[in-house]
């Protein structure tokens, strides 16, 4: 694949690429502390106390992803289009809007921890700083301008859209961009029944990032694949396809996993165990299909950090939100786990295989030609690669640990009846320096991937083996 860049707005999506890396570096420091607090549980207390650093830790997730995708959205679309995006100054403005809210919000929570004002400082009737519910803490103000960053985002690709190429591909980036909006209204109101809050809270939480980021998966992994791997355009779609009808059925019924727990109807959580381990399927199979058709090209991929982040996704989204989603929420298990360990071990695999992968893939598909270079084999692509292995590994190890402590505390609170507390704080104690040193592993995995992030390093020459020539 050539990798000059072939419109100027192309590079647009730089800012955003480096900034999705630098909340993801705070995203992964704060888990880090909130992983540390469960060893050492004074360790920041006074000013960043464990539910600070875990409100950072999920926060920066969701911002560095939304990142991610609009830098990816603003590198494929003029290639899609055929023509530069339609407004660069919005595309600015909509990456500092979204910049400064997340760096107030991230201070917010900073001072809230350290004077312990979270949720009394007022302002349109809401925490200045934090709603304080969980998942959902961004204050009011915070809650507006997203949405308002999501309809600059939206306005500014559709007028892409509209005046240039129309395809398929662009059309599903358009309609996951319009849920990203609407999808997160729900969360925007207050009901004083903890029960219908619950249940609209779960709307966003559940169908704002299994509903609209999928679509806008679907749309950046087809691209990837058409890019890294020449996979034909059609079968592309038409997985892609699949891949909304699922989302719009088993994404809205998959919500029911949650919905039980609140009071609805106890066949919801039938329905949402079944329904929500569907939609990683069709990406699977489109991967699947990639290589089908492309197995001449596949052999000849140079960009071999890009191929293993994109075939990453697929299989890690499958298996951290499919298989580690339905051994999890399937009716008579979830009685058990729920609530457990075994929530957070499917939370970070499923995110990391569903949605980081995928825009990292992103990041090295297009970062040669944001960095000058015009030919996959003059970059050094020796740090990507080991950022891959470290980071998956290390995840594997994360997941397996946290699966590993969620049997012993569903053993011993559910079957046994052992306090909570004396539960965390002596019998998982192994799991969690465990678990402290794969982050630390991940950590080191991702060093490697932001130095890329930064400036990717020249391609080395070959070593001489002139004296290594046999003499006349």
């Amino acid at each position: 694949m050539s990798l000059s860049i072939k419109y100027e707005s192309q590079r647009l999506a730089y800012p955003f690429f480096l900034m999705s890396g630098l909340v993801f570096a705070l995203q992964i420091i704060f888990g880090l502390l909130a992983a540390a607090q469960f060893i050492w549980p004074q360790l920041g207390l006074g000013s960043v106390p464990f539910n600070i650093s875990k409100e950072i830790h999920v926060n920066c997730l969701v911002v560095w992803l939304l990142m991610g995708f609009m830098g990816a959205t603003y590198y494929m679309t003029p290639l899609e289009c055929e023509r530069e995006i339609y407004s660069p100054m919005l595309a600015k403005v909509q990456f500092w809007a979204l910049s400064g809210a997340a760096v107030v919000l991230v201070l917010g929570y900073l001072f809230d921890g350290a004077t312990g004002h979270a949720f009394n400082n007022l302002f349109l009737d809401t925490g200045l700083f934090s709603e304080g519910r969980e998942y959902i803490e961004a204050p009011r103000w915070a809650d507006w301008a997203i949405v308002a960053v999501i309809l600059v985002y939206l306005y500014n690709v559709g007028m892409t859209y509209f005046k240039g190429k129309k395809t398929d591909m662009m059309v599903m980036m358009l309609v996951g961009q319009l849920c990203l909006a609407v999808a997160y209204l729900p969360g925007m109101f207050f009901n004083t029944a903890i029960s219908n809050d619950l249940f609209w809270r779960w709307w966003v939480i559940h169908y704002w990032v299994e509903g609209s980021w999928e679509l806008i998966a679907s749309a950046i992994l087809c691209f990837l694949l058409m890019t890294i791997l020449k996979a034909p355009r059609r079968s592309m779609e038409r997985w892609m396809w699949l891949e909304v009808a699922l989302v719009m059925i088993s994404g809205l019924l998959g919500i029911g996993h949650h919905f039980y727990w609140i009071g609805t109807p106890q066949m919801w959580l039938w329905i949402g165990s079944i329904f929500s381990a569907m939609e990683p399927i069709p990406l699977l199979v489109m991967v699947w299909d990639a290589f089908r058709h492309s197995q001449e090209h596949a052999r000849n991929i140079t960009n071999k950090p890009a191929l293993y982040w994109t075939v990453g996704h697929a299989l890690f989204n499958f298996v951290g939100a499919g298989l580690w989603g339905v051994i999890h929420t399937l009716a008579p298990v979830n009685a058990y786990t729920h609530g457990t360990q075994m929530t957070v071990a499917h939370g970070h695999l499923a995110f990391f295989g569903a949605y980081a992968m995928l825009i990292i893939a992103a990041w090295y598909v297009a970062l040669p030609t944001l960095h000058g270079y015009t030919t996959e084999t003059a970059w050094d692509q020796s740090r990507g690669m080991k950022g891959f292995w470290w980071m998956v590994l290390s995840m594997c190890g994360i997941t397996l640990i946290l699966t590993g402590a969620a049997l012993v505390q569903v053993y011993l609170e559910r079957v046994v009846g052992m306090d909570f507390v004396t539960v965390k704080n002596q019998y998982n104690m192994l799991f969690w320096v465990a678990r402290f040193i794969s982050g630390v592993t991940f950590l080191w995995g991702c060093v490697y991937i932001w130095r890329d992030l930064i400036k990717i390093a020249p391609a080395r020459a070959p070593k001489s083996s002139a004296h290594l020539a046999p003499t006349a």
